[in-house]
């Protein structure tokens, strides 16, 4: 891919994940668990890594992680997200480098899922300096296993259906 598409391409994408971050701040979950969410600019974060590479993939979780805080002014969160996104990037890079050939985008996103919340719990659990925070991780896994589907599910449709590639 030509360094200008790959530019525009990148941008666009950083940019939809904001808007799909804005987005689902604004959803009211069904349940009121903090750091629970759907992930839904995580399909913007998979969708990079498998269509265009890993340092673009990662370049757009990390972009799009500081931007989010910076615009929805959630500055105190902003760490938790960062923890979140650099382990749930990395995992999910790593999977699909060594996993695809056994794994769907769905299993590659139900690995970052699991690596976001522990990411989000680890610096919860620093920034606290308890461990009790862990105990939370459970909760967090399994609403995860569904976001985590989701998320794998529409990267699959994208991927299939867009002409996004290397």
């Amino acid at each position: 891919m030509r360094n200008n598409k790959k530019l525009i391409y990148l941008s666009l994408l950083s940019a939809l994940g904001i808007v799909l971050g804005l987005f689902e701040s604004m959803i009211p979950l069904p349940v009121a668990i903090p750091g629970a969410r759907l992930g839904l600019s995580n399909i913007v974060v998979l969708v990079t890594i498998v269509a265009i590479g890993y340092k673009e993939g990662f370049f757009v979780a990390i972009f799009k992680t500081i931007l989010l805080g910076l615009v929805t002014g959630a500055i105190s969160s902003l760490f938790f997200s960062m923890g979140g996104a650099i382990l749930s990037s990395l995992s999910m890079i790593l999977a699909h480098k060594f996993l695809r050939k056994y794994l769907s985008l769905i299993g590659i996103s139900e690995i970052g899922s699991f690596f976001h919340n522990l990411g989000q719990v680890l610096v919860a659990s620093f920034i606290m300096r308890t461990t009790a925070i862990l105990a939370y991780l459970p909760i967090l896994v399994i609403l995860g296993i569904f976001t985590g589907f989701f998320v794998g599910l529409t990267s699959i449709y994208i991927v299939d259906n867009t002409n996004i590639s290397k």
